[in-house]
């Protein structure tokens, strides 16, 4: 079936595999970034804790500005804020690769993490106004991917880049992810339709109020998820390196290990679609957090590589269903006029997962051993899962019972 953004007149057809071109340079970059910040904060003396937080300072700033950039996409356009990311990514990475203390790190890192946090919410904007409500599962899932295409393809340059002289080659691992970065820049012509900039105008003189977002049947469940799952991910990114010098784990080997798991969550959701036709979108969300919450604890087992391969990949392929149906589930129970502000919302729940969880997991490394903040995970993916039981709404019933509130009040 031809799509609803494909019959409009002026949209270029591929918008969506452009969109996910662009996402897998972006991410990939940030994903080539983050292992590297980690191995350049333990060249330059950083300890457990202080590594910690240099992960959660690359939530910080986002944490703030979630919020009031939803709100600007919802009143506008949600193209500008790709180059925007891109730019910010791009210069995070370079002013990273060439600061040397750890103040300037964590500072620069914070600025990778808000160029991010711009051009995720700018794309996921994107997909939720031009995708029919048919096609929101397929179309987040796919969107996904590029994410995991970058996650795949990032730690193994950063794994093959640092070697010897850390200080020197995690610079370069820095520096080169920000050209990375922008490539990014090369499908981002005429990304978004004419309809979806009018619907962006339309959408400018109604504000939802925030509790109100939060208050809708299928959000908050929506938010926790997407919240364990990415906290899951970035913990594992950023201490998984740490793990591999306690156990004497090759910087190549530990980034062939985080490729495996992003292209894990790769084959998950290629898979997607028939899995919810098999099992039910709640049933399946709730297996996979409580199956990934015991895979993150087995990390904590002393294993060999290639059993720590294993439950790597399974781990990724729990991982992978949590992001895109949390995103249909805000974007389905959210009102019409609130998506991007829904959205921002739902990262803003990341954000405060990166901030707070990379700094627990630095607490708990450094009293119980570097294999215990995925302890931490595992209780973290069991409850999002526990709370991913109540069920979703149908597609548009958020939409509906909004106006039905509106309408009641008028």
């Amino acid at each position: 079936m031809t799509s609803t953004a494909d019959r409009v007149p002026g949209n270029p057809r591929g918008w969506l595999l452009r969109l996910v071109i662009a996402f897998c340079f972006a991410q990939g970059a940030v994903s080539m970034a983050r292992p590297a910040v980690s191995y350049r904060a333990l060249s330059l003396g950083a300890d457990e804790r202080a590594v910690g937080v240099i992960a959660g300072a690359y939530a910080l700033l986002p944490l703030f500005a979630a919020v009031p950039l939803g709100r600007r996409t919802d009143q506008g356009r949600c193209a500008p804020l790709l180059p925007l990311g891109v730019a910010l990514i791009a210069v995070g990475c370079a002013a990273g690769g060439l600061a040397d203390d750890l103040v300037a790190m964590a500072a620069w890192s914070g600025v990778t993490g808000l160029g991010h946090l711009c051009f995720v919410i700018g794309a996921q904007s994107i997909v939720a106004r031009q995708s029919a409500p048919a096609e929101q599962d397929r179309n987040f899932g796919h969107f996904t991917i590029g994410a995991s295409l970058g996650q795949l393809i990032g730690p193994m340059a950063a794994g093959w880049l640092i070697t010897g002289d850390m200080a020197r080659t995690t610079s370069l691992a820095l520096v080169v992810s920000a050209g990375v970065a922008v490539v990014s820049t090369a499908s981002l012509w005429r990304i978004e339709r004419r309809a979806g900039r009018a619907a962006g105008r339309a959408a400018a003189p109604a504000k939802v109020p925030v509790h109100r977002i939060l208050r809708t049947r299928g959000v908050p469940a929506g938010i926790c998820v997407s919240l364990a799952v990415l906290s899951a991910t970035d913990v594992l990114t950023a201490y998984l390196p740490v793990v591999g010098e306690h156990r004497g784990i090759a910087p190549a080997t530990v980034g062939l290990l985080l490729s495996l798991r992003a292209a894990a969550t790769i084959a998950c959701r290629l898979v997607m679609t028939p899995m919810i036709r098999l099992l039910g979108r709640t049933a399946l969300l709730v297996a996979t957090c409580l199956l990934g919450g015991a895979l993150c604890a087995a990390i904590a087992l002393p294993v060999p590589v290639w059993a720590l391969a294993v439950v790597l990949a399974l781990l990724g392929f729990c991982l992978g269903v949590g992001q895109p149906l949390s995103m249909t589930t805000v974007v389905r129970a959210a009102p019409a006029d609130a998506r991007s502000t829904a959205l921002a919302l739902r990262l803003t729940g990341n954000r405060l997962g990166q901030v707070a969880t990379p700094a627990a997991a630095g607490l708990v490394a450094g009293v119980a051993g570097v294999a215990a903040p995925f302890v931490l995970l595992g209780v973290l993916l069991v409850t999002a899962g526990a709370w991913g039981a109540v069920p979703v709404p149908e597609a548009g019933r958020g939409v509906r019972e909004a106006a039905e509130e509106t309408a009641a009040r008028t």
